[in-house]
């Protein structure tokens, strides 16, 4: 009931602030569970996904929101729970096996569960190498992948800034994927990289971005030691080492997505 009320009332303050358009929200099923793999440019992608898509979507966060002290501490915890959050324990090397347990308890109820398979926010605006979690969790589930891409947030939201700025965003939802012909295969390694470079390769072509086939953990540690972002990087290629098609380039609104 909270969750309904809390996007509710966030949703349309953020419809009337930030006028968020979304494309194909159809292609998500209406019912049954399915894993939402976003593109992740700024915190806000988790804020505004959610008031875009009609049905319940969870994701997991740090506990740590959930256990500040005090009016503040109760009012992030409560935020936090009204965005469909749900605090995962994301300290020691069992972090990733504590997000994708959640997932699967999420999606075995027939929820949505969404997962950012790069891990963690662009540093720069482009598509990084996906983490094969997304793969591992579609396959022993047998729920269908679908790609959603988030357009703009990353001008809204730069990195190091809190308050989002005044900028229209977008979303945009892909055809669901079926990973079905490799249940069992969830601890080859092969098959994992292969079914995270479609998702990631969907993501792409959705978005329009430009890949970098390294994980973007590794280049915010690069970049905090002081290096430049290496266009050394940037080779052209998409996912899985194929070459990217032509003509991509980042969605825009049409007049018929006036939300």
């Amino acid at each position: 009931m909270f969750y309904w009320l809390a996007k509710a009332v966030l949703g349309q303050l953020m419809r009337l602030v930030y006028r968020p358009w979304a494309r194909h929200t159809d292609r998500i099923p209406a019912e049954g569970p399915a894993i939402l793999a976003g593109n992740h440019l700024a915190v806000i992608d988790s804020f505004f996904l959610p008031i875009l898509i009609p049905r319940r979507v969870y994701f997991i966060a740090k506990s740590d929101y959930f256990t500040g002290r005090g009016l503040k501490g109760r009012f992030i915890a409560g935020f936090m729970r009204g965005l469909g959050m749900i605090p995962v324990d994301r300290s020691g090397g069992s972090a990733s096996l504590a997000a994708l347990d959640k997932g699967k308890e999420i999606l075995a109820k027939g929820q949505l569960f969404g997962i950012y398979p790069e891990g963690t926010r662009s540093p720069d605006g482009r598509l990084y190498r996906g983490k094969t979690g997304v793969a591992r969790l579609a396959i022993e589930t047998g729920a269908p992948v679908v790609p959603v891409v988030m357009v703009g947030t990353n001008i809204a939201q730069p990195p190091g800034k809190r308050i989002p700025k005044l900028v229209r965003v977008g979303m945009v939802v892909g055809e669901p994927l079926d990973f079905s012909q490799y249940r069992g295969l969830e601890n080859d390694r092969f098959v994992l990289r292969q079914v995270t470079d479609e998702i990631m390769y969907a993501l792409m072509v959705l978005s329009g971005q430009e890949y970098v086939d390294v994980y973007a953990a590794t280049m915010k540690a690069r970049l905090a030691a002081g290096a430049q972002t290496p266009a050394a990087e940037a080779t052209g290629l998409a996912p899985g080492g194929r070459p990217r098609p032509e003509g991509l380039a980042a969605p825009e609104p049409n007049t018929s997505e006036e939300n």
